[in-house]
Protein backbone atom coordinates (compact mmCIF):
# COMPACT_ATOMS: atom_id res chain seq x y z
CA UNK A 1 0.00 0.00 0.00
CA UNK A 2 1.23 3.49 -0.88
CA UNK A 3 -0.77 6.33 0.68
CA UNK A 4 -3.62 3.92 1.24
CA UNK A 5 -3.63 2.67 -2.33
CA UNK A 6 -2.66 -0.80 -3.46
CA UNK A 7 0.09 -1.28 -6.01
CA UNK A 8 -0.73 -3.61 -8.91
CA UNK A 9 1.70 -5.08 -11.43
CA UNK A 10 -0.16 -5.79 -14.67
CA UNK A 11 2.21 -8.62 -15.61
CA UNK A 12 2.83 -12.25 -14.70
CA UNK A 13 6.56 -11.95 -15.46
CA UNK A 14 8.66 -13.22 -12.53
CA UNK A 15 11.49 -10.92 -13.66
CA UNK A 16 9.29 -7.82 -13.46
CA UNK A 17 8.00 -8.96 -10.09
CA UNK A 18 11.55 -9.24 -8.70
CA UNK A 19 12.50 -5.80 -10.02
CA UNK A 20 9.36 -4.10 -8.71
CA UNK A 21 10.16 -5.53 -5.27
CA UNK A 22 13.21 -3.22 -5.26
CA UNK A 23 10.80 -0.27 -5.02
CA UNK A 24 7.71 -1.72 -3.33
CA UNK A 25 8.02 -4.85 -1.17
CA UNK A 26 4.31 -5.70 -1.38
CA UNK A 27 1.99 -5.48 -4.35
CA UNK A 28 -0.65 -7.45 -6.20
CA UNK A 29 -0.09 -9.25 -9.48
CA UNK A 30 -2.98 -8.95 -11.92
CA UNK A 31 -1.87 -10.03 -15.41
CA UNK A 32 -3.50 -7.98 -18.14
CA UNK A 33 -5.71 -9.75 -20.65
CA UNK A 34 -4.81 -7.21 -23.33
CA UNK A 35 -3.67 -8.95 -26.53
CA UNK A 36 -0.44 -7.39 -27.82
CA UNK A 37 -1.40 -8.53 -31.33
CA UNK A 38 -3.89 -5.64 -31.28
CA UNK A 39 -0.97 -3.18 -31.50
CA UNK A 40 0.35 -2.64 -35.03
CA UNK A 41 3.94 -3.76 -35.55
CA UNK A 42 4.11 -1.10 -38.25
CA UNK A 43 4.51 1.51 -35.50
CA UNK A 44 8.01 2.75 -34.61
CA UNK A 45 9.40 0.50 -31.82
CA UNK A 46 9.28 3.18 -29.11
CA UNK A 47 5.66 4.01 -29.92
CA UNK A 48 4.72 0.32 -30.11
CA UNK A 49 5.99 -0.56 -26.61
CA UNK A 50 4.50 2.52 -24.96
CA UNK A 51 1.12 1.84 -26.55
CA UNK A 52 1.21 -1.83 -25.54
CA UNK A 53 2.27 -0.99 -21.97
CA UNK A 54 -0.50 1.61 -21.68
CA UNK A 55 -3.16 -0.78 -22.95
CA UNK A 56 -2.04 -3.45 -20.47
CA UNK A 57 -2.15 -0.99 -17.58
CA UNK A 58 -5.53 0.45 -18.62
CA UNK A 59 -7.09 -3.00 -18.87
CA UNK A 60 -6.16 -3.69 -15.24
CA UNK A 61 -6.85 -0.16 -13.94
CA UNK A 62 -10.41 -0.20 -15.27
CA UNK A 63 -12.79 -0.47 -12.36
CA UNK A 64 -10.16 0.31 -9.71
CA UNK A 65 -11.02 3.02 -7.15
CA UNK A 66 -7.68 3.65 -5.43
CA UNK A 67 -4.65 1.93 -6.93
CA UNK A 68 -1.34 2.35 -8.68
CA UNK A 69 -1.17 0.13 -11.76
CA UNK A 70 2.09 -0.59 -13.57
CA UNK A 71 2.17 -1.97 -17.10
CA UNK A 72 5.22 -2.77 -19.23
CA UNK A 73 6.08 -4.24 -22.61
CA UNK A 74 9.53 -5.27 -23.88
CA UNK A 75 10.63 -5.98 -27.44
CA UNK A 76 13.87 -6.81 -29.24
CA UNK A 77 14.53 -4.91 -32.46
CA UNK A 78 17.09 -5.73 -35.15
CA UNK A 79 17.23 -4.26 -38.66
CA UNK A 80 14.08 -2.33 -37.79
CA UNK A 81 12.16 -5.57 -37.20
CA UNK A 82 10.49 -6.51 -33.94
CA UNK A 83 11.40 -9.93 -32.59
CA UNK A 84 8.81 -11.37 -30.23
CA UNK A 85 8.90 -14.72 -28.50
CA UNK A 86 9.87 -17.61 -30.77
CA UNK A 87 6.99 -19.72 -32.01
CA UNK A 88 9.06 -22.92 -32.05
CA UNK A 89 12.65 -24.23 -31.98
CA UNK A 90 13.23 -23.34 -35.60
CA UNK A 91 12.11 -19.76 -34.96
CA UNK A 92 14.42 -19.53 -31.92
CA UNK A 93 17.29 -20.76 -34.05
CA UNK A 94 16.50 -18.12 -36.69
CA UNK A 95 16.42 -15.33 -34.12
CA UNK A 96 19.69 -16.30 -32.47
CA UNK A 97 21.45 -16.52 -35.84
CA UNK A 98 20.07 -13.09 -36.72
CA UNK A 99 21.39 -11.56 -33.47
CA UNK A 100 24.76 -13.33 -33.49
CA UNK A 101 27.82 -11.07 -33.69
CA UNK A 102 25.71 -7.91 -33.87
CA UNK A 103 24.23 -5.14 -31.76
CA UNK A 104 20.46 -4.93 -31.44
CA UNK A 105 18.11 -2.69 -29.48
CA UNK A 106 15.83 -3.58 -26.59
CA UNK A 107 12.88 -1.29 -25.93
CA UNK A 108 10.63 -1.34 -22.87
CA UNK A 109 7.56 0.83 -22.59
CA UNK A 110 6.28 1.56 -19.09
CA UNK A 111 2.91 3.03 -18.13
CA UNK A 112 1.93 3.93 -14.57
CA UNK A 113 -1.69 4.74 -13.82
CA UNK A 114 -2.52 6.37 -10.49
CA UNK A 115 -6.20 5.94 -9.68
CA UNK A 116 -7.62 8.13 -6.89
CA UNK A 117 -11.31 7.96 -6.10
CA UNK A 118 -11.89 6.35 -9.47
CA UNK A 119 -10.06 9.06 -11.44
CA UNK A 120 -6.94 7.92 -13.33
CA UNK A 121 -3.75 9.90 -14.05
CA UNK A 122 -1.13 8.42 -16.37
CA UNK A 123 2.61 8.72 -16.84
CA UNK A 124 4.47 6.78 -19.49
CA UNK A 125 7.90 6.49 -21.00
CA UNK A 126 10.27 4.27 -22.94
CA UNK A 127 13.81 2.99 -22.37
CA UNK A 128 16.18 1.80 -25.10
CA UNK A 129 19.31 -0.29 -24.55
CA UNK A 130 21.89 -1.55 -27.02
CA UNK A 131 22.88 -5.21 -26.62
CA UNK A 132 25.78 -6.86 -28.45
CA UNK A 133 25.64 -10.63 -28.87
CA UNK A 134 28.89 -12.55 -29.27
CA UNK A 135 29.60 -14.55 -32.43
CA UNK A 136 27.64 -17.79 -32.07
CA UNK A 137 28.49 -21.17 -33.51
CA UNK A 138 25.68 -23.47 -34.58
CA UNK A 139 26.73 -25.84 -31.79
CA UNK A 140 26.40 -23.13 -29.11
CA UNK A 141 23.01 -22.08 -30.49
CA UNK A 142 21.77 -25.68 -30.35
CA UNK A 143 23.09 -26.21 -26.83
CA UNK A 144 21.41 -23.00 -25.65
CA UNK A 145 18.12 -23.91 -27.30
CA UNK A 146 18.44 -27.31 -25.60
CA UNK A 147 18.18 -25.60 -22.21
CA UNK A 148 14.63 -24.55 -23.11
CA UNK A 149 15.29 -21.00 -21.92
CA UNK A 150 14.84 -19.18 -25.26
CA UNK A 151 11.31 -20.39 -25.89
CA UNK A 152 9.36 -17.80 -23.89
CA UNK A 153 11.74 -14.86 -24.22
CA UNK A 154 11.59 -11.95 -26.66
CA UNK A 155 14.52 -12.34 -29.05
CA UNK A 156 15.02 -15.93 -27.85
CA UNK A 157 17.41 -15.15 -25.00
CA UNK A 158 17.36 -14.26 -21.31
CA UNK A 159 20.17 -11.94 -20.24
CA UNK A 160 19.52 -12.71 -16.57
CA UNK A 161 19.72 -16.46 -17.15
CA UNK A 162 21.90 -18.86 -19.09
CA UNK A 163 21.75 -16.42 -22.00
CA UNK A 164 24.16 -14.17 -20.09
CA UNK A 165 27.05 -16.06 -21.69
CA UNK A 166 25.83 -14.95 -25.13
CA UNK A 167 26.01 -11.24 -24.30
CA UNK A 168 29.25 -9.43 -25.04
CA UNK A 169 28.18 -5.89 -24.14
CA UNK A 170 25.27 -3.82 -22.83
CA UNK A 171 25.02 -0.10 -23.62
CA UNK A 172 22.41 1.46 -21.38
CA UNK A 173 20.04 0.17 -18.71
CA UNK A 174 20.61 -3.51 -17.90
CA UNK A 175 17.25 -3.79 -16.09
CA UNK A 176 15.55 -2.67 -19.29
CA UNK A 177 16.83 -5.81 -21.01
CA UNK A 178 15.54 -7.92 -18.12
CA UNK A 179 12.10 -6.37 -18.66
CA UNK A 180 11.54 -3.44 -16.30
CA UNK A 181 13.76 -0.31 -16.41
CA UNK A 182 13.81 0.52 -12.70
CA UNK A 183 15.13 4.08 -13.04
CA UNK A 184 12.48 5.02 -15.62
CA UNK A 185 9.76 3.46 -13.49
CA UNK A 186 10.92 5.38 -10.42
CA UNK A 187 10.76 8.70 -12.28
CA UNK A 188 7.24 7.96 -13.57
CA UNK A 189 6.09 7.12 -10.05
CA UNK A 190 7.60 10.34 -8.73
CA UNK A 191 5.96 12.32 -11.56
CA UNK A 192 2.62 11.06 -10.23
CA UNK A 193 3.52 12.07 -6.66
CA UNK A 194 4.29 8.56 -5.42
CA UNK A 195 6.81 7.91 -2.66
CA UNK A 196 9.46 5.31 -3.39
CA UNK A 197 10.10 2.41 -1.00
CA UNK A 198 6.56 2.70 0.35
Amino acid sequence: MVRGRKVILASASPRRRELLELIYPTFEIVPSDFDEDNVSTELPPAEYVVRAAAQKARAVAEGQKDAIVIGADTIVVVDGRILGKPTDVQDARRMLRLLAGRTHQVYTGVCVISVQKGKPSEAEGVERTGVTVRALTDELIERYIGTGEPMDKAGAYAIQGKGAVLIQRVDGCYFNVVGLPVYLLSTLLEDLGMELFG
